[in-house]
Order: structure tokens, then sequence, then C-alpha cells
């Protein structure tokens, strides 16, 4: 279900606070010991919005195409971050290049899906829904909502009625994070947990009043609710200051960006107990048709740097073990460059995935640039074995039919 909190709260002080109930103390705990409650994975998804690059992301320097198809766009090779002898990261991914050294960084290379399609919609569909066809044939639930509805099915509740899956930003949600059965909600910041104006002072006097047991059900159903929910708004305002406070004096310096910020939002959610399993970020701007080097270096930038802030927040309240993050874009771009010093919508490129139990490095090969489909790299790996990998060696959810593997294992986990 799609939640707008601002809007809710501001039209309904009396059920709004419902979607977070297990707020209420939860800053006063996360401050003596700020350690999750919840003892399950976490997934982090970025969505990297409007096609990557991926040629210019994870650059095959040494490969002759590199050359041949792109002048304007062929970045220095002495400014390189090098894997390898013959790969290397954009030069403004020195955090990337870290994580990678520090073994808390997998690259897979050449990551795609069969027949594929350079229309945004479509692309960014089947990502979202792991299934390959025309964006009218494909189903209405995501592959993350449809591996919550699996956990729950084959497991018992978590105890708390936090939401299965968190959209952090103003975007819609997603496709992928639409199910059936569980729970998602959208957060913008912290502040969207806050009331959005107090209650009246005669709505909170008749909240505190016990239900008259002469009323009919319905008064007594609204008298209760009204209770619970002044009870939570003065539980609200206490831990949303101990959150801001965990926010503020977290254990890493995030870069002050829009997905830095959420990466902050992110990490405080989960040092202040939030069993959620799924959180969800979009970075848009990846669709550099023109003038492509200048906010690409940027995007890239932002990406690499929020990720890492992130883990190491993470490592500081030794939670890192739980949380892995997930890095896709709907396709990459065209291996040639094109006259206004951009690139076009092209296939097959990397997917980032980031945990302290990852096995490291490059995952893969990178596809050959002088072997060619069409002028679009060959796909080396289906996406889907990625998220069969990610839901069931890590977040521990099986005999999801959409997600099966369609090749070799990648083992991208060490267990």
């Amino acid at each position: 279900m799609k939640t707008n909190r601002r809007e809710f709260l501001k039209d309904s002080s009396a059920v709004s606070l419902g979607a977070f109930p297990s707020l209420i103390c939860r800053g006063t705990s996360a401050a003596e010991d700020p350690r999750s409650s919840h003892e399950g994975k976490i997934l982090v998804v970025i969505q990297m919005s409007g096609g990557n690059d991926g040629i210019n992301t994870v650059v095959p320097f040494a490969d002759e195409g590199y050359a041949q198809y792109r002048s304007k766009l062929r970045l220095p090779t002495e400014r390189l971050l090098k894997l390898n002898d013959s790969v290397a990261l954009h030069p403004s991914m020195r955090a990337a290049a870290d994580l990678i050294e520090d073994g808390r960084l997998a690259i897979v290379q050449g990551v795609g899906y069969p027949n594929p399609s350079r229309s945004h919609d479509t692309s960014m569909a089947i990502w979202h829904s792991a299934e390959i066809g025309d964006e009218d044939t494909l189903r209405f639930h995501g592959w993350l909502g449809t591996a919550m509805d699996a956990m729950q099915q084959s497991s018992q509740e978590r105890g708390n009625s936090d939401p299965d899956m968190v959209l952090l930003g103003d975007e819609s949600q997603p496709l992928a994070i639409q199910s059936r059965r569980s729970t998602a909600v959208t957060l913008s910041n912290l502040t969207d947990l806050r009331l959005s104006h107090p209650i009246p002072r005669s709505t909170d006097q008749a909240a505190a009043a016990p239900p008259s047991e002469s009323g009919n059900s319905l008064d007594r159903f609204v008298a209760q609710t009204m209770r619970d929910a002044t009870d939570t708004a003065s539980g609200l305002e206490h831990s949303i200051s101990e959150m801001t406070h965990l926010a503020t004096t977290g254990g890493a310096s995030y870069p002050s960006t829009m997905l830095g910020n959420r990466m902050q939002t992110i990490s405080t959610l989960i040092k202040s107990g939030f069993s959620t399993p799924v959180y969800y970020a979009i970075q848009s701007g990846y669709d550099t048709h023109s003038a492509q080097l200048p906010t690409h270096s940027r995007l890239l930038r932002e990406f690499s740097d929020a990720i890492k802030a992130f883990l190491n927040d993470l490592d500081s309240s030794e939670l890192s073990d739980q949380v892995c993050v997930l890095g896709f874009s709907e396709f990459g771009r065209r291996v040639a460059e094109n006259g206004s010093g951009g690139t076009d919508h092209g296939t097959a490129g990397p997917v980032f995935v980031a945990s302290r139990q990852i096995r490291p490095g490059l995952i893969g090969s990178m596809p050959s640039l002088q072997d060619l489909s069409g002028g679009d790299l060959r796909m080396n790996v289906d996406f889907r074995s990625v998220y069969h990998e990610v839901t069931t060696n890590w977040l521990g959810v099986r005999n999801v039919s959409t997600l099966s593997p369609s090749q070799i294992p990648l083992n991208l986990f060490q267990v």
C-alpha cells in the first residue's frame, strides 16, 4: 500500500500513527544500546534511474573497442582506478574502490535480460517484476513484494507492526515493492513520522478518558483509537528527538547529497531497532544523452560516497553484518557515443552488491566491446540470478518461482 505520511497525518491523527507503532520508547533504548532488535538480514536497494553508462563506470580500458567507439567520452587511462590489468573504476568512484579493497563490494559485470528493451518504462518494469515481456503483460507485483509475501507465508510474524518495505524519498512507490499482502510505506525523512499539528485539547481530554461501557461499539472503538493515537503521539515526539540525535552523531560522515541523506535516514531507522527487512532509495539522473562527462562523474561520486558512509556508519554500530546494499539500473548505454557528448539507451551493465558478507571484487566477465549485438553489449548474467542470490542467500526467502536462477550460481555471499 502507498502511504504519504505527511498528508495522512494532517488529515487523520487518530489512525495515521498505526504504521509505525513500535517507535514508542525506541529512542531511549537506541541511545543506550544502538543495536538493531531485528536479528534477520536487511536489504537496501538503490535504483540508479535513467540507464547508467556501465562502460564508463566499470571501464574496459584495455579493450580496443573502448578507444574505437569513444573519443570524447573515453576516460584517460592514467586517471582510472584500476582493478586489474584490463578493467578499472571511474575516477570519481574512489569510495567504491576503497570498499573493494576492504572486501565490502562486489560488482557483477554484464547484467541484463534476453531480448532487451530500450524503453525506460518497459525495462524498469521488467527489472521491478523479474518477469520478461511487454510492459502491459507484466504482473502487478514486484520482486521484493513477492519475496516479502513468501517470507510472511513461510515464517512467523516479526512480532510488531513495522512495515515490510520502506521507500525513502518523495517518488511514487516503484513496482518492485508492491505486493499482495505485505506492507510498504513511503517516508521522506524522519520528520514525516511527527504529527503535523497537535491534537486539539478537547480531543486529547476525550481520548484520555476510559471508554464508556454504556456507549455503542463504534463509540468505544473511536474512543480507544483516540487514546492509542494520543499515547503514540506522545511517544513519537520523544522518539524522533532521539532518532535525530542518532542521525547527527552517528559513526560516519555522510555526503550532503539527496542520496546521502536518504542513506543516513535508513541507517538511523536500522540503529533505532526497526525490523523492516527491505529499504528502497532512488537516485535519478542517469539518462545522459548529452554532456555526459560532468553529470555522470557527479552521480557516480554521490553513489559510491553514500554507500561507503552508510557501511562505515553501520560498522561503527556493529550492525554491518546484517545489511546488504544492491545498486542497479534499468539498462546500460550504447557502446558508441553519440554526437552530443553523451550516450543513448543500451542493454547490459554492472550491478553493485555491498556487504561485509560479500565475495568482493569483479564477478563474471566484462562483455567484449568488439563482439556486439546490434551495437550493444551482449549480456553475460541474467539479472534474475542476482535477485535469486539476494533473496535466497541473503534474505533467506526460498521458493519464489520468478526468481529461479537461469544460470550457474554467482556465489555472491560468503555463506
